[in-house]
Order: structure tokens, then C-alpha cells, then sequence
């Protein structure tokens, strides 16, 4: 069969919603396209090497606070979904969307394994026909330097038996104001039928498509997307260290920048830089700039700006508690949320767990509250075998102070404030508060 023949068979295939869409990697990414495809007519085999999501999936339950059981169970009832921990059956489906994650090693440097197994698995069961392409957030040159040869090792030519791009993924979990179908797909090909391929498919289920010219400009469309936020995050929280010794209130700050309708985007401080993506993204482009001898500082002096804050955090509770004639050793310190961001169940390198570390090393007793997360699950990096306590007022009243990480709109500040002998702000949680209490410390 020709090149043409192949595409307009496969492209045929899609647009009459009779190609099979596989998704690898069924988290906060990849669970919402399955469900996307699904909504508009496809059906959908989704993979995981979790044995306990495809299980929950199997029977119709969601473990993603911000997705619904119901839809899931629906299209499983009607044959649309189904989801298997059986990678031989990568053959099935026509167009295999990867999402998969791409953390940092200890050294701050990609972890390509996840993709690596994953291209290995597709590889075994590659079939003329089938477009892959990788959503995962990682450097420039991953699609066409390690996944293509890998799969043109099977035989099959790229752009004639089976098709290859990149699609980084823009999910933004807990945002109600942008699904997946309302954000802009930025997509590429390696070469032109890919593109075509990967854009005919994508269009089906996405408003807007933005086509760019290869998948090396659109992986670092995605890492500039998070220094852009990552590089301005460090900023203000830069400033917010400098504005709590000069007794200025950064938050009024960016407030009354803000008023200005041109030329200012407000960004703001926090304990630290938390979620799969801008804490980890930047690193992925230092980490290949150093293959052209290029150093890449802004970013890097970002990153170590970012990383610092936790302590920072810490330092401010030692502070609160000294003025008070408290040893942080010994004191009982409340965390209240350790989600990485606000009405979101996912504490993926959420600042919360290293100043968890922090303080427990230093001798606190930790208790924390987080309404999303009853339990913490293990991380790679950190192991606490603890259970979000009850908000109560006993609990609070025991305690020596909390400190807000992630301020979840279910919490009652007021109240909070109201009932604790020492709460430590890192969220600006008393812009809500009727009056300025004495037991609130910024940090």
C-alpha cells in the first residue's frame, strides 16, 4: 500500500469514528481524553500497569475526585470503554495516545523510563496502519531521537507504515472553566502524513487545533508554557521574602499592579512549587541545553528560588514560635492541605511534603487536614504513614500552630484563625478574614 493509501485509510477510518483509540497512562491526563473520546463516538482501550485503577475502572469508579464515576460506568455499559493491564494488546487500536509520566531522577535530570517501557511495549506490536503519539511533557528531540528509532527498528517506515507526532498535553486539574474539548491542541508529526493523521484525529474531540511545524517546537512549547509560570512565580515569591523585611504586603502589592490593563500579568508567591509539571518541566530544557553547551541561568536561578521556599516556610514557623517562647522541637504543627494546588486530590511534589520533612527532622510532631486527600499515599521521596485529622476545634486548640500550604475553599480561615493559637499564612488566606488577627505570621 502507498503513503497516500495509508492515510486516507487511516484518516477514512477516524473521521467515520471507526478507528479504535488506545490511551496509555490513565491519570489526570490521560482519564479525561479517553473520556473525551468516548463523549464524541469513539471507542476507547485504555492502559495502565496500575492493577488497581484498571480495576476500579472495570467497575465503573472514578479515583479522580474531579472526574465522575458516572460517565465512566456509562461507557462501559455501552461497550464504548474498556481497559486492560494487557500490553500485547497494543495491536488493537488504530491511533495510541501515550500518557505517561516524566519525573526528574534525584540529580534533577529526565526519567525517561516510563516512555522508554512504554515505546518497547508498542514496539512488540507495532502493525502497519497505527498513528502513536506522545503527550507527555519532556525535552526537545524526545519523539524523533528516542521513539522513532525504536519503532522503525521493527521494520516499518515512518510516514508510510504507521504514523508518529507529539501533542503536549494542557490539562489544568480543578479548573471547571477549561475542559479538555476547550483547550487548544497544539500538534506536529514527524512528518507531513503524520501531522495529517495526528490533526484529523485530534480535531474530532478538540475545538481548536493549533498545527506547528514539528514535534521538537511543540515539546518546548509545553516547557515554555511552565518557565513562562515557573521563571514569574519566582519572581514574586523572590519579592515576597524581600517585602516581609521591609513590612510591605506583597499581596496588596500584586493587587494594585494588577489594576494596570496593560503590560502586567499578576502571578503569586506560595511555600513552593508543586504539581507533575513546573517544578519538574524547566530541568528537562536545562538538562538538554547542556548537549549544545548551553547554560540556561534565568531558568535555573528560577528553579533554585522555587526550591528554596519550603525552607523559607519552615524558617518563618520557627520564628512565630520563638516569639511565643516555643522550640519548634517537641510542638505540634497542623498542615492544613497537601494537595499540590487548591480543590485538586493530587499531592505530586506538592511543597506540603517537603516541609513536612523538614519539620519532622527538625523534631515537630506532625498532624495534617486536607479534605481531598483522607489519606497520603507513599511518594518516591517521601513515606508518611499519617490520615487527615478532623478539623475540630479540640484539634485545633492542642495544637501549637498551622500552617495553611493549600488553601482549599471547603476550610473556614475565619474559623480556623478563630480557634488556633498560631496560624502561619502562606496563602494569603486572611484577605478574606473580617479583621486582622495577632496570631497570623505571613510567609
Amino acid at each position: 500500500m502507498t503513503n497516500r493509501k495509508m492515510v486516507v485509510q487511516l484518516t477514512d477510518k477516524i473521521l467515520k469514528k471507526e478507528a479504535k483509540i488506545g490511551v496509555i497512562g490513565l491519570g489526570y491526563v490521560g482519564l479525561p481524553l479517553v473520556l473525551r473520546f468516548c463523549e464524541v463516538g469513539y471507542k476507547v482501550l485504555g492502559f495502565d500497569v496500575d492493577s488497581g485503577k484498571v480495576s476500579s475502572l472495570k467497575q465503573g469508579r472514578s479515583y479522580i475526585k474531579t472526574i465522575p464515576s458516572s460517565g465512566i460506568s456509562t461507557f462501559f455499559r455501552n461497550g464504548q470503554f474498556d481497559v486492560t493491564d494487557d500490553f500485547s494488546r497494543l495491536n488493537e487500536p488504530d491511533c495510541i495516545l501515550i500518557c505517561v509520566p516524566t519525573p526528574l531522577t534525584e540529580k534533577k535530570e529526565p526519567d525517561l523510563q516510563y516512555i522508554e517501557k512504554t515505546t518497547d511495549s508498542i514496539q512488540s506490536c507495532l502493525r502497519k496502519g497505527q498513528l502513536i503519539v506522545l503527550e507527555s511533557t519532556t525535552y526537545p528531540g524526545t519523539t524523533e531521537e528516542l521513539i522513532l528509532p525504536q519503532l522503525e527498528f521493527t521494520g516499518l517506515k515512518i510516514g508510510k507504515d504507521f504514523f508518529l507526532g507529539y501533542s503536549p498535553e494542557r490539562e489544568d486539574p480543578g479548573n471547571k472553566g477549561f475542559t479538555t474539548s476547550q483547550i487548544p491542541k497544539v500538534v506536529s508529526g514527524v512528518t507531513p502524513s503524520c501531522k495529517k493523521t495526528a490533526t484529523a484525529l485530534y480535531r474530532q474531540a478538540i475545538q481548536k487545533i493549533v498545527p506547528v511545524s514539528s514535534p521538537r517546537v511543540a515539546e518546548l512549547t509545553k516547557l515554555l508554557e511552565n518557565i513562562y509560570r515557573g521563571v514569574n512565580i519566582a519572581l514574586v515569591n523572590e519579592l515576597k521574602m524581600l517585602t516581609d523585611r521591609m513590612g510591605i504586603d506583597i499581596w496588596e502589592v500584586i493587587e494594585a499592579a494588577s489594576t494596570k490593563p496593560f503590560g502586567f500579568s499578576p502571578f503569586y508567591p506560595g511555600p513552593g512549587m508543586g504539581g507533575h509539571c513546573i517544578p519538574i518541566d524547566p530541568f528537562y530544557l536545562s538538562w538538554k541545553a547542556k548537549e549544545y553547551d548551553f547554560t540556561t541561568r534565568f531558568i535555573e536561578l528560577a528553579g533554585e528560588i522555587n526550591v528554596s521556599m519550603p525552607y523559607y516556610v519552615v524558617s518563618r514557623i520557627v520564628d512565630a514560635l520563638n516569639e511565643r517562647g516555643k522550640s519548634l522541637k517537641g510542638s505540634k504543627i497542623l498542615i492544613l492541605g497537601v494537595a499540590y494546588k487548591k480543590d485538586v486530590d493530587d499531592a505530586r511534589e506538592s511543597p506540603a511534603l517537603t516541609i513536612m520533612e523538614l519539620l519532622q527532622n527538625k523534631g515537630a510532631t506532625l498532624l495534617y487536614h486536607d479534605p481531598f486527600i483522607p489519606v497520603l499515599p507513599p511518594f518516591r521521596k517521601y513515606h508518611f504513614k499519617l490520615k487527615s485529622s478532623p478539623l475540630t476545634k479540640p484539634l485545633l486548640r492542642r495544637i501549637d500552630a498551622a500552617v495553611v500550604i493549600t488553601d482549599h475553599s471547603q476550610v473556614d480561615y475565619e474559623w480556623v484563625v478563630a480557634n488556633a493559637p498560631l496560624v502561619i499564612d502562606t496563602r494569603n488566606v486572611r484577605r478574606n478574614l473580617k479583621r486582622w488577627k495577632k496570631n497570623i505570621v505571613k510567609a
